[in-house]
């Protein structure tokens, strides 16, 4: 397994690291190309004390088993992120791929996103930048608005691990002491048309395949998060499927789970390898 760092911007945080599977037997004198690539996006309720160390266990597996990962890093609420920077950084992350695939021989016809609790929220919202360039941005918005155009990098499918999916309802419910408003500058009642283009429900219907897999031992993101998402999203006929599986919170990024092991699975499936 090869790795590399990239940087996509000044910032400490503002960088992915590249897992590369070994080379598979060369066919005719040339090996061939990896088939697409993983967006690995970390969770920690957005909060900067959790960082890309979450998110490498899982890279490492998935190169492991022949598949090219993208470990993404990006600004936190504590340490220059929160609303615009949290989204500027995961678009423009993504975006990156553009460069490192060209690098690299990559295939961008195929990029899933699997993102984790908070990295789960950000998977799904990235997922939905056509949709969202087409609610418009208040003022302070414009920012994270421009970043929806230009030579963008499309997300092909996602699988979501315990993901806020439904940022009203987590605000509602004061997930872990405020961490939406802690990601947002403030709450949806000062904020609304902030707190709205943050909201993975804003965005439904995709038109990509998501799974929200959820743990059905989770005391730390409610199943309900999954639920609300993909029952709003079927009703406007988009392919969501909720996947409940054995363990907690944190099952779900532990390679050595048969909950995780699912997870890779259904990455493997969207990638159709």
């Amino acid at each position: 397994m090869k790795r590399q760092k990239y940087h996509y911007g000044d910032h400490p945080s503002q960088w992915g690291e590249l897992f590369l599977p070994e080379a598979p037997a060369a066919r005719n004198g040339k090996p061939p190309s990896p088939r697409g690539i993983v967006v690995v996006i970390h969770g920690g309720y957005w909060r900067s004390q959790y960082g890309a160390e979450l998110g490498e266990p899982l890279a490492k597996d998935l190169a492991a088993h022949g598949i090219v990962a993208w470990n993404l890093e990006y600004r936190r609420a504590g340490n220059g992120g929160g609303w615009p920077r949290t989204f500027e950084d995961v678009l423009a992350g993504i975006d990156k791929l553009r460069e490192v695939a060209g690098e690299h021989g990559l295939d961008l016809n195929r990029v899933v996103a699997l993102g984790h609790s908070a990295g789960g929220h950000l998977a799904v919202w990235a997922a939905g930048r056509d949709r969202l360039a087409e609610l418009g941005a208040a003022d302070a918005d414009r920012q994270v608005a421009r970043n929806l155009n230009g030579e963008a990098v499309h997300l092909t499918g996602v699988v979501s691990q315990s993901g806020l999916l439904n940022l009203a309802q987590a605000e509602w419910a004061d997930l872990s002491n405020g961490a939406v408003s802690n990601l947002l500058g403030g709450s949806a009642e000062r904020y609304p048309k902030r707190h709205k283009y943050a909201d993975p429900m804003s965005a439904v219907p995709l038109s990509i395949p998501v799974y929200a897999v959820h743990g059905l031992d989770d005391d730390t993101v409610p199943v309900s998060q999954s639920e609300a998402y993909a029952t709003a999203a079927r009703a406007a006929g988009a392919p969501v499927q909720v996947v409940k599986v054995p363990g907690d919170h944190f099952s779900l990024i532990d390679p050595k789970a048969p909950s995780y092991r699912k997870c890779r699975d259904l990455v493997q499936e969207l990638l159709q390898l």
